[in-house]
């Protein structure tokens, strides 16, 4: 960005300046030099990290410069360094729509995957060898900047892809974004520009050293602690956890003239981030690196991959695009990703420890699952003490025992889980893991079906499946009690407040006053979410309930047989099976529940309390333009709620199945689809749609 011959000159005038700070106050019209001043030592610290000057000092100009901006207020420029930090907090983050959608990639995990798409990305392009452009895929949070006549006009976080939150004031705390550019002098009026912002290993390490120090709990990663400072309400905050930004894409721009011939640089995504370095900007510079053909990528992939380590921030791939503009142009996009970008992601991050101890823990169904307690260990970007062991056949699979050397792997967000033990490594004081023939929690026989892997606790008064089966009760996806959450279910549980589901309608708001934390209005919201939840349609109340194997299509099956809930206990098994997507196994489970007596009572206490239980089908359309048809959901969709997207198809007469299988129409494939699409390909007869094909399908 600065030549050597005006970094030489800056450096000059910092001299003068800094003797100026000492020796007499500031001329009105050595403003602009002063913030030239400390732009470039901005650059030279948060860009290059190779500062020309000791903190103090840039402490002492920046000092000078608020102090004659508040001489002359006038003069305050929206670029100016001193605007970067807000005065007071941030309400409430607007929701924008961002000029191009903020589309995912394509992944990919070894040279196969790569050479496919290679041979994909040349039949598009009609070009025999393509010239790519291959940088670090950071582990961060996604951020789309506009820039318009120069100056930083917003930042936004990614959202739906489509929208995003403003955070425009957080982003400004960030010292390696500039808050000017000179975009003018490459004929762009308005630009909008791509990356990650991200808190490199060092800081991050600072950082939790700083909470240990306050007795506060560490933050869980580099990468969500990213995310989670961009959201904080109060600015200087997050201008203490210093931020960086890497920018790598420019995704739309205008001319300030339309005869404006656009500079080479632009004509190549590689051109596009040395603009953007020039100006600037954190973008790939050593780390990029352009390549001739796919096999010099998959190359350099795997050589990066060595070197990931040696990073001063987390990366889990390298993104390969095709450099050349008007080939990622002729190629296009798909409703979910560009065909000329893919992302080659890492193998599994590995680590060793100590298997210290084993606890059981009992879930809502009673199933007793063993929990590994680890000597805390690091892997890929997150301290991990903790790893189930799924239940007695994994534990004699893997050979473990208390005090073993165990190799832990985790991918990506994938939970960790143990490879193996070393048992190699045993020094004979390693101790046998006894599975308990008892409830760790109300001491009663455990039982396991013979065609099952797991023991269960079969006591239904078990307090632990009590607390567990209210926690899924209240839950987002069943009635969506909001202000209720786990943290305060456990802790009314053991103050005696809340026994069972019906309990949460009952709670002693008089007693629950007297807690901290509980004022006036936490009490309110609590009351109107629970009285809301009594209004919910019935297939929530049944997948609230927790049978096994019930999950939220199966619930809306069962709603839409009946007329009233507790009519299930009359229903035959044969009757049961007959149901859409019901087999042997699940209408099993449904007659086990609704014959015990204690679960019929439950039901009419709850309908007493003032929940329905009778169906809504009368109100739902029985035919439409989908009528006939059945739908499945995969991969997370960016336009609309998995709930919202079913119930569009059932207003229009379509049936919403659980798996894949012959029966099955249309599978809509949302972000990260994974085995329900490989299976569907099978099928010839199942139509695979995006997002956007359903929607109009639905609109026609």
């Amino acid at each position: 960005m600065y030549s050597q011959q005006e970094t030489a000159k800056l450096q000059e005038l910092t001299d003068r300046l800094l003797a100026g700070t000492k020796d007499h106050p500031f001329k009105k019209n050595e403003i602009e030099q002063l913030r030239d001043v400390l732009r470039f030592h901005e650059y030279r610290y948060y860009i290059l990290n190779d500062p020309l000057i000791a903190d103090f000092e840039y402490d002492s100009l920046y000092k000078a410069l608020e102090k004659m901006e508040s001489a002359y207020p006038e003069l305050i420029t929206r670029a100016s360094p001193t605007q970067r930090v807000a005065k007071g907090l941030t309400k409430d983050f607007a929701t924008v729509q961002h000029l191009v959608p903020m589309l995912s990639l394509e992944n990919s995990y070894n040279a196969d995957d790569l050479l496919d798409w290679d041979r994909k990305a040349r039949e598009l392009s009609g070009t025999e060898q393509i010239e790519y452009c291959a940088e670090p895929k950071f582990d961060g949070a996604s951020i789309s900047l506009i820039y318009e006549n120069d100056l930083f006009s917003r930042g936004a976080t990614r959202g739906d892809g489509v929208e995003g939150d403003d955070i425009s004031t957080n982003i400004r705390q960030i010292r390696s974004v500039p808050l000017s550019a000179k975009f003018s002098a490459y004929g762009i009026q308005q630009i909008e520009i791509r990356g990650e912002v991200l808190m490199t290993k060092k800081n991050f390490r600072m950082y939790n050293d700083m909470l240990a120090e306050q007795n506060l709990p560490p933050l869980a990663n580099p990468r969500n602690a990213a995310a989670g400072t961009l959201r904080i309400k109060d600015p200087k905050e997050v201008g203490r956890r210093n931020l960086e930004a890497f920018l790598y894409h420019v995704s739309y721009f205008t001319n300030t003239d339309e005869h404006t011939e656009i500079n080479k640089a632009l004509r190549t995504h590689s051109g596009c981030l040395e603009m953007l370095w020039e100006l600037g900007f954190r973008s790939p510079q050593k780390e990029r690196k352009i390549l001739k053909g796919i096999q010099a990528v998959i190359d350099h992939c795997h050589e990066f991959e060595k070197h990931r380590d040696d990073l001063p921030y987390e990366i889990d791939g390298i993104v390969i695009k095709v450099n050349e503009i008007a080939l990622q142009d002729k190629m296009g996009m798909t409703t979910h990703h560009p065909r000329w970008a893919i992302a080659f992601k890492f193998k599994a991050r590995q680590a060793t420890t100590k298997l210290k101890a084993v606890e059981f823990q009992v879930g809502r169904t009673g199933a007793v699952t063993p929990v590994a307690k680890l000597d805390p260990v690091a892997i890929g970007g997150v301290t991990v003490s903790s790893i189930s062991i799924h239940n007695e056949d994994y534990i004699k699979e893997k050979d473990l025992k208390i005090g073993d050397s165990v190799l832990i792997e985790r991918a990506g967000d994938v939970i960790p889980q143990i490879v193996k033990s070393l048992p190699e490594l045993r020094t004979g004081l390693e101790k046998k893991i006894f599975f308990p023939k008892h409830c760790p929690v109300c001491k009663s026989e455990l039982a396991k079906e013979e065609e099952e892997a797991v023991w269960r606790c079969i006591n239904i008064e078990c307090a632990a499946q009590a607390v567990e089966r209210i926690i899924h009760f209240a839950s987002k996806d069943a009635m969506d009690i909001r202000s209720l959450g786990d943290a305060n279910i456990r802790k009314f549980f053991e103050l005696g407040f809340l026994k069972d589901i019906p309990g949460i309608y009952q709670l002693p708001f008089d007693q629950i006053a007297g807690l901290e934390g509980f004022g006036e209005k936490s009490i309110g919201n609590l009351k109107a979410a629970i009285e809301a939840s009594k209004q919910q349609p019935l297939h929530r109340l049944i997948y609230g309930l927790g049978i096994r194997f019930i999950g939220e299509t199966t619930a809306k099956v069962l709603a839409n047989a009946i007329d009233y809930l507790p009519d299930l206990k009359d229903k035959s098994l044969e009757a049961l099976q007959n149901l859409e997507d019901i087999g042997p196994k699940v209408a099993g489970s449904i007659l086990k529940f609704f014959q015990v007596s204690d679960n019929i009572k439950m039901l009419h206490e709850l309908e007493k309390l003032g929940l329905s239980l009778k169906s809504d089908r009368n109100t739902k359309a029985t035919s439409g333009s989908l009528d006939g048809y059945t739908f499945l959901f995969t991969g997370t969709l960016t336009k609309l709620k998995r709930s919202e997207a079913e119930e569009m198809a059932e207003k229009n007469g379509g049936k919403i199945l659980s798996g894949v299988s012959s029966k099955l129409n249309y599978l809509i494939v949302g972000e990260d689809a994974g085995s329900k699409l490989e299976k569907a390909k099978k099928i010839p007869s199942i139509k695979i749609l995006s997002e956007e094909e359903f929607i109009r399908l639905v609109n026609k």
